[in-house]
């Protein structure tokens, strides 16, 4: 007989998900995942100005809101044909850059890290041993003894008080962790220096987006942010600079520490490379654009099928209708009016609860098929289509990354194990180093255009007579997203988000094949059906944000949930 587990909520995410699986002899041999809110936004946005949709959909989340913002004003562009002047394009590039790096540090960091970190073990560490070991790896100002044993007092004073903080509630002493108590320590401290460094990519946000989170400086058409570099109410040379300094900082902790830490750590998991690995038809969007018409990008995407790079088929800009054409999202598991694959534009969002049904309807998330298939996004889909597509950078961050995991292992890793769970935080850590890269690379195109004498940051955008349809996308710290928008007359008649966490986190399709969540569960180890650590493991290794996959509107004004602080 299986035994099932019911994971609800799922922690340390954004968002209310619930798993569950059928574990048999140890392993899991079943899995569904469950949205348990629903999202309203697309019909909020009906009959709306579409100028306006932007600041609706940034809203459908805490976390990601930038990057619904800018992808909104991307779909009315599309729809409209409008070119974005060349300053706007790397100012919201440089907003979205440091948005991801900040995620992708605050991912490993603050929100996984611990399904892999013994706290209470570091206890029992040796700071001259662990500053020893830390420095071997990298040059990073913050490995030395001194840091090390503070952190060591710092731990041991949270436990003597019994006020462990974010650090309560763990699975400490569960037979699945396998670092040493120095790694333990290690990491400890630099989840500790994570939260100053990921402050730096939020002011960066807040700089330029004047807000964080919820930017206010987006429109359809450019930004609303005048550069002149002797005045001290745009954005001038000080603040540009400031950026420049944040930048450095970001970087000098991601190629030192996140680069680091995260194959150092996988190498104690190895086995955690034969895991998770689900779906391995892999697609990505190409982002950052640096021309006006949306036509080159300094980051590619495209699809592979398989797992095989050489598949590899590019998606090169918003001409190219593989993308376009290959959406659909179905609702045949899902709480939702009928049970068709629909494409984006004619997507429908009437609800239809019901209870969970394990062979029907059990979850408020749709399901997206790329040609009808279910597709996996998300940092492990990037990195590899960006891999394939030869992109310089992505290929020199992914060598180094494995040399390490190689190093430290003691033997060669090859790139077969990027697909499983431990891969997934090894590709993310990748992108942020890709990421960073870019951003230097967007700062000096930015300050290089304005020293041309070029400052204009916004084309007035006119709407036409008659139905238009657009649609816009980017590459999000979680994977594919897109906004599709159907506009009559000057207002909203349809519009659809197909967010990361719906591609991954869906249930079965219309052909009943299970979402990537679900796929990767299958096989991985349970040794506690009363701490599925593990089952977290896996699930975490994606970052969900389910608010961005549903959301909740209580028209009775009902209460929904009483939460009681101690």
């Amino acid at each position: 007989m299986a035994t099932r587990i019911t994971v609800d909520p799922v922690t340390r995410i954004e968002g209310h998900l619930r798993i569950d699986v059928e574990v048999e002899d140890g392993k899991v041999s079943n899995a569904w995942s469950s949205g348990q809110m629903w999202r309203g936004i697309e019909k909020i946005l009906v009959g709306r100005d579409p100028r306006d949709a932007w600041v609706f959909t940034q809203r459908i989340c805490g976390v990601c809101t930038t990057v619904h913002a800018l992808t909104s004003v991307r779909a009315v562009e599309n729809a409209l044909n409008l070119e974005v002047p060349l300053n706007a394009q790397f100012v919201r590039n440089l907003i979205v850059a440091a948005q991801a790096i900040h995620d992708h540090i605050v991912h490993f960091y603050h929100l996984s890290a611990l399904d892999w970190v013994d706290v209470v073990s570091a206890l029992d560490a040796d700071p001259k041993a662990t500053a020893k070991l830390a420095e071997s790896l990298s040059s990073w100002g913050g490995n030395g003894p001194h840091e090390m044993q503070a952190v060591k007092d710092k731990l041991a004073a949270f436990v003597s008080s019994g006020q462990l903080g974010p650090f309560a509630n763990g699975y400490w002493g569960h037979p699945a962790m396998k670092l040493p108590p120095e790694v333990n320590l290690l990491a400890v401290a630099h989840y500790l220096q994570a939260l100053e460094v990921q402050r730096y990519a939020n002011k960066i946000v807040t700089i330029l987006g004047g807000k964080t989170p919820h930017i206010q400086n987006l429109a359809v058409g450019g930004v609303t942010n005048s550069i002149n570099l002797d005045s001290q109410s745009t954005l001038n040379m000080e603040r540009l600079l400031a950026i420049k300094g944040w930048i450095d900082k970001l970087s000098d902790f991601v190629n030192n520490v996140y680069m680091v830490d995260v194959p150092a750590v996988g190498a104690f998991y190895l086995d955690w490379a034969g895991y998770g690995q689900g779906i391995t038809d892999y697609l990505s969007v190409p982002d950052m654009p640096i021309d006006t018409k949306g036509t080159k990008f300094a980051l590619p995407g495209g699809y592979i099928t398989g797992g095989d790079l050489s598949t590899f088929k590019p998606i090169a800009s918003y001409q190219d209708a593989l993308f376009r054409d290959g959406v659909k999202e179905s609702s045949k598991h899902s709480w939702y009016q009928g049970d068709a694959a629909l494409h984006p534009w004619e997507g429908e969002t009437e609800p239809q609860y019901t209870d969970f049904q394990d062979e029907g309807q059990y979850s408020w998330i749709k399901s997206p098929t790329f040609y009808g298939k279910p597709a996996q996004v998300g940092p492990l889909a990037n990195v590899l289509c960006m891999a394939a597509a030869g992109h310089e950078p992505t290929a020199r961050h992914l060598k180094t990354a494995m040399g390490t995991l190689s190093a430290v292992a003691g033997k060669e890793i090859p790139l077969a194990a990027l697909h499983s769970t431990i891969g997934r935080h090894a590709a993310r850590a990748v992108r942020t180093a890709v990421m960073l890269d870019n951003m230097n690379d967007q700062w000096n195109m930015l300050m290089e255009n304005i020293g041309k004498g070029d400052t204009d940051t916004f084309n007035q955008p006119v709407f036409p007579k008659g139905e238009i349809r657009g649609f816009g996308f980017h590459e999000a710290p979680r994977g594919v997203l897109s906004h599709w928008v159907v506009i009559n007359d000057g207002k909203i008649k349809n519009y659809q988000c197909v967010v990361p966490s719906t591609w991954n986190a869906g249930p079965r399709n219309e052909s009943d094949a299970m979402g990537p969540y679900e796929a990767s569960l299958i096989g991985n180890p349970v040794a506690d059906p009363e701490l599925p650590l593990e089952v977290l493991r896996t699930v975490h290794s994606f970052d969900p944000c389910i608010a961005c996959a549903i959301h909740l509107v209580d028209t009775e004004q009902q209460e929904i949930v009483k939460v009681k602080a101690l």
